[in-house]
């Protein structure tokens, strides 16, 4: 009798533990699709940074670091008296600045909506003129990959 009990309860386990293995691994499409929607695409693991900030280990700190080395570096090569002596009404021109993977920059001035007073396309000229030869900047990374990123900086343009 034990014995019959015994066969019963083996082939009762067996069945039930087959619809263990019906079950289908998900597919690679869904795998990714659960990964991507996991991933913040607004936010960046690692700031662009200079060789002068990397031996700082806060994030915080090496953000602010770099972005206070770049404006400076900015408000240096844009002091040299060209936007001074054509627009001496500018204190402070917002530069839109792209990072992109390659480390290469491209450097754009904000304007108001409603200004007119400024010539546009003369400002940008300048811009490209006097922001060459920055040094090297590090690209943003994303999950070990680096990564195009954007940012507005003010620059006081200084009136000596």
């Amino acid at each position: 009798m034990l014995k019959n009990l015994f066969v019963v309860f083996f082939f009762s386990a067996t069945l039930v533990s087959c619809q263990f293995f019906d079950k289908k691994a998900p597919s690679e499409d869904e795998l990714l699709q659960n990964e991507l929607q996991k991933i913040d695409w607004k936010k960046v693991d690692a700031f662009p940074t200079v060789d002068a900030c990397e031996v700082i280990t806060d994030e915080a700190q090496r953000r602010q670091c770099f972005f206070e080395y770049l404006t400076q570096t900015i408000q240096d090569k844009l002091s040299v008296d060209t936007l001074r002596i054509f627009y001496p009404e500018i204190d402070t021109i917002e530069v839109k600045v792209t990072v992109f993977p390659d480390a290469t920059l491209k450097f754009e001035p904000q304007f108001p909506k409603d200004s007119l007073a400024y010539d546009k396309i003369k400002i940008d000229s300048i811009l490209h003129t006097k922001l060459v030869d920055m040094p090297k900047i590090n690209p943003a990374i994303k999950r070990g990959i680096p990564v195009k990123t954007q940012f507005v900086l003010p620059v006081i343009l200084k009136s000596e």
